[in-house]
């Protein structure tokens, strides 16, 4: 094609799609082709703005590594992962809604028996939570040996890996239900942080006019055979920044209450949260007799 025109350079560029790439390729790359090009055309992008735009991909690149990935970070600031998990994990059977999983999941972390605590580090001035909870399926029966992650961040803001003060794998655990599908733990209850501001990500941020902060969680990974794995962040019930988290990630379902315990309890704070998942294509959950 020697005349491209702005009227027929989608057109143009898709035909250019070689037939032997798989379909999904096309379908993708089709969609991609005609909106990036409708946004260009629909926000008058100048070739200033284009050169700027690939600097600040190229800064992105710059300050990614093993340990932080800042794409992941500016799909989670424009709401990018959050809507790809609810399109991936769409809510059919009454199971417990996911949301993302995070830049801080570190796997293999210390396998500790029910009830014990994650804390590994005293920080003045905070509050110990217990967190007690059940596992079951769609029709309320329990599932035993459901292995739990759980993760969460100090109250100074920081994931352990992040700080060098901290030690490895502090505030991390990983549970497996009882027979009863019961899970606790003794964790802290979590602070609002925000999320790494230094890079690519900071200056997205100044671009919107929105702040870095998000609102006090647990993260949670529930894995069991025959089951829908489940990623999640429980709430605290009275963080700030539930309704303005930055990245958007809070859902009603997922917020929890953190209730004062009695005198001589064994910590400030107690949370019962359960969960539901949902079984496997091909698997029956056992219903309820």
């Amino acid at each position: 094609m020697r005349n491209v025109t702005q009227q027929n350079i989608s057109d143009v560029v898709i035909a250019a799609l070689s037939a032997d790439i798989p379909a999904r390729n096309r379908e993708i790359l089709t969609s991609l082709i005609r909106h990036i090009h409708s946004f260009c055309i629909e926000a008058k992008i100048t070739h200033a703005e284009l050169i700027a735009a690939c600097q600040f991909l190229v800064r992105a690149g710059h300050i990614s590594d093993d340990a932080r990935n800042e794409f992941i970070l500016l799909s989670d600031i424009l709401g990018v992962e959050v809507l790809v998990d609810m399109l991936d994990h769409k809510v059919t059977d009454g199971e417990s809604e996911s949301t993302v999983l995070g830049p801080f999941y570190r796997d293999n972390p210390p396998i500790l028996p029910k009830g014990a605590s994650i804390i590994q580090k005293h920080f003045e001035g905070s509050q110990t939570v217990r967190v007690n909870g059940a596992i079951r399926d769609t029709t309320g029966q329990p599932i035993s040996d459901a292995i739990i992650d759980v993760w969460e961040d100090a109250p100074n803001g920081l994931y352990e890996q992040q700080d060098p003060d901290q030690p490895d794998y502090n505030l991390r655990g990983r549970f497996m239900t009882d027979a009863n599908g019961e899970y606790s733990f003794v964790g802290i209850r979590p602070a609002p942080y925000p999320i790494p501001y230094d890079g690519a990500a900071g200056e997205l941020l100044n671009y919107m006019g929105h702040h870095p902060w998000r609102p006090g969680h647990i993260h949670f990974m529930i894995q069991k055979d025959g089951y829908q794995g489940l990623v999640s962040q429980i709430y605290d019930a009275d963080t700030q920044y539930l309704d303005n988290d930055s990245v958007f990630a809070v859902k009603e379902s997922l917020i929890g209450k953190m209730n004062e315990t009695p005198a001589g309890s064994d910590t400030d704070l107690v949370m019962q949260f359960d969960f539901k998942l949902k079984p496997l294509a091909g698997q029956t959950a056992i219903a309820a007799e």
